[in-house]
């Protein structure tokens, strides 16, 4: 059994990404996560990963990787933990435009070296944006989609706090 609260970590440049962490903040808050944490990767360090029971990591796709700000924080946060926080329950979010494959794969692979376990499907949110204008300029998620966002956030914390991942 895991011990702490669910910590999402986050990074977005044109607001999917924060929308939907956002969300799931807000949805952890009104289940059994009241201790759940909400932090932009930039300003996570090992300590944070080390006193949460599990992740939500929402980042968008950028040039078929996780944004900069996200691998940055892995590479701050990896060597610390590492050995530290196994079987811990992870989920993701990818906002992307196309795809989102690509980070999905970096972000597990790093999870797979952490040992965590997922335990919900990869979820990647398609902006659908293709020209530079579209990519660049800020997002609005959909009511559908924030109230999954929550679902989800909610169904993490329940599960740290129940122990059941």
């Amino acid at each position: 059994m895991t011990t702490g609260p669910l910590l999402i970590i986050w990074h977005s440049r044109t607001g999917t990404s924060e929308q939907l962490a956002a969300a799931a903040f807000k949805g952890a808050g009104e289940e059994a996560g009241e201790g759940s944490r909400l932090l932009r990767a930039c300003d996570t360090t090992p300590d944070d990963l080390l006193a949460a029971g599990g992740y939500l990591f929402c980042c968008p796709e950028n040039l078929a990787s996780m944004s900069g700000e996200m691998k940055e924080m892995f590479d701050r946060c990896y060597y610390p933990v590492l050995g530290r926080i196994e079987g811990r329950p992870y989920a993701t979010v990818i906002a992307a435009g196309s795809d989102g494959e690509g980070a999905q794969r970096q972000l597990d692979r790093i999870a797979k070296g952490w040992r965590l376990k997922r335990v919900t499907d990869p979820w990647i949110v398609m902006t659908d944006a293709q020209e530079p204008e579209e990519i660049l300029a800020p997002k609005t998620v959909s009511d559908s989609e924030r109230a999954r966002a929550a679902e989800l956030g909610a169904a993490l914390a329940e599960g740290i706090a129940q122990g059941i991942f």
